[in-house]
């Protein structure tokens, strides 16, 4: 056994590559794109580290051509559940034993291939089964994915390194152990980096992991998780079920040995699952730690002294990248009246250079919506706004018969409380509200209010007094705030990510403070030499 004291590598942030014409990362994953593209991927259950398949079939279809079968994949049910839970505990006693360093080398080497050889595979898959432009996947399932790795493993360190002061005479020291039980990770469709990270972040801490991935995301999901095998994790630390929402509460959430739930999804199911666990509190063996980022409605909000390049540009690049399939997009917008002509007219005109459709075409800035279920929900929002006096559609259309595409859409709304600017629509789709430059007070209050959500938001300003003003009035209304900046973008060790109020937990994905949330602290005290008098001086 070693006696060193170890210290992992200085994290730095995955460079982002270019794709430009004539570099090797672009012929790469062109090429890659065309091999997958030819492929049908068969996926297993992966329980205990064996290889499972199931009867029951779930499939990964492009959302750009949604006749295109990218996967097939098994589906687990109770049994695989229960069989996925039990190797998670029979897991859990040498993983949390093995030494920490060589824990974190398997997540340190994971981060390597990522960036390395299996850029390109998880970047095609990305972009073919998510429908994500190649610099999309590329800041997502090379760069951050790869950053969460390498810097949870360093925030690791950062806790392990916490210890209590000891007066004379005695030792104190703080352990920091894995939950008792197991946790439970389930993952969104829209990043790759995210279904990554919500299994690996609690397994980093000496944790084993029952994850179900989203069905949209499977094909990416279980690349990621063959690239986990192949750094040397040990069968059954994680445990990956793609199943259905109901099984997993069924069987999963419910059992006594739950001991956590990282989650990342819409506010409505961390609801049922928060109230799920409610119901069933006295049957855990411990109180379990419930993680959850949620929804958002997140905004721009303008000032008359704003700059109106940098404002539009944030405008669009914030609504509609991904097509507006992030937690983070920018949903609604504050103008004042004043700017609103000379925003109106750019903004239309730079909307109308936008390229949408296939991927693969890497002069398109936009793909599809990733299922028809989330498209005609988008597009209900969209006739909604078309039937209503209180809104104007000045520019979007759609179009279903090769794939899910929403062409981006932006609705004026003649009030501040219109339905688009209240609730979370997660597609390419900016309400903007024109507010008089004399009731700047009140467009402010009904920016922080008129919304449950409280996940991002950007304001645009040229006085600095107002800056301040704005950022101390809308202290509450996002846990990520951006100063002439669009509202997206979060990069993990830079800007912590989360949210409050129906947005989630605020726990900061990307920060020490997420890693914490999977850690039972111990504190141990060692007396050198115990006292052996019962009395104390006081009592003479």
């Amino acid at each position: 056994m070693s006696n060193a004291i170890f210290t992992v590598p200085t994290p730095t942030n995955e460079p982002v590559l270019t794709y430009a014409p004539n570099t090797p990362e672009r012929e790469a994953v062109l090429a890659e794109l065309k091999r997958q593209a030819a492929t049908v991927m068969d996926i297993p259950l992966v329980i205990g580290g064996k290889e499972i398949h199931t009867p029951k079939k779930g499939q990964c279809k492009m959302p750009h051509n949604h006749t295109h079968t990218l996967a097939e994949y098994s589906l687990a049910g109770p049994n695989e559940l229960k069989a996925a839970i039990d190797a998670s505990l029979a897991a859990k006693a040498d993983w949390a034993a093995m030494p920490w360093e060589h824990r974190a080398a398997i997540f340190l080497k994971a981060a390597d291939m990522i960036s390395g050889p299996w850029r390109q595979v998880l970047n095609a898959a990305t972009m073919l089964g998510q429908s994500k432009t190649v610099y999309q996947a590329e800041i997502d399932s090379a760069c951050e994915l790869a950053d969460f790795l390498r810097f949870n493993v360093h925030f690791a360190q950062e806790i392990y390194k916490n210890q209590p002061i000891s007066s004379p005479g005695m030792w104190n020291r703080s352990e920091y152990r894995p939950l008792s039980g197991f946790v439970v990770a389930i993952s969104p469709f829209n990043f790759t980096a995210i279904g990554g990270n919500l299994p690996c972040s609690p397994a980093i801490m000496g944790n084993t992991v029952v994850w179900k991935p989203a069905g949209t995301a499977v094909l990416s999901n279980y690349l990621i998780y063959q690239i986990l095998q192949e750094a040397g994790l040990p069968p059954g630390v994680i445990n990956f079920v793609p199943c259905s929402g109901p099984d997993i509460s069924k069987y999963v959430l419910t059992h006594p040995e739950m001991a956590g739930f990282h989650f990342t999804g819409s506010t409505g199911v961390f609801n049922g699952c928060w109230k799920l666990v409610g119901e069933n509190i006295a049957n855990y063996s411990n109180y379990p730690r419930l993680v959850g980022e949620t929804g958002g409605k997140d905004f721009i909000f303008a000032h008359n002294t704003a700059k109106v390049v940098p404002l539009v540009t944030a405008m669009v690049r914030g609504a509609f990248e991904y097509q507006g399939q992030k937690c983070s997009a920018a949903s609604r917008a504050y103008i004042p009246q004043s700017l609103w002509p000379q925003v109106k007219e750019l903004l239309l005109a730079e909307i109308q250079k936008l390229r949408v459709g296939d991927v693969a075409d890497l002069s398109n800035f936009m793909g599809a919506i990733i299922d028809e279920r989330a498209y005609r929900s988008i597009v209900e929002y969209i006739e909604t706004a078309k039937r209503s006096p209180d809104a104007e559609i000045l520019c979007g259309h759609y179009d279903e018969s090769q794939g899910w595409f929403i062409h981006p859409t932006v609705i004026l709304s003649k009030t501040p409380d219109f339905v688009t600017m209240r609730e979370e629509i997660f597609g390419p789709v900016l309400t903007v509200y024109v507010y008089p430059d004399s009731e700047f007070d009140a467009a402010i209050q009904s920016c922080c209010t008129v919304s449950p959500y409280a996940l991002t938001g950007a304001i645009f300003a040229q006085d600095r007094h107002v800056l301040a003003d704005m950022e101390r009035r809308l202290a509450d209304a996002a846990g990520n705030f951006y100063i002439n900046d669009k509202p997206t973008g979060a990069v993990v060790g830079q800007q912590p990510f989360g949210g409050g109020r129906a947005s989630g937990t605020n726990d900061k994905a990307g920060s020490v403070l997420n890693l914490l949330r999977w850690t039972s602290p111990r504190t141990i005290k060692e007396t050198f030499i115990p006292a052996e008098a019962v009395g104390y001086p006081f009592m003479e």
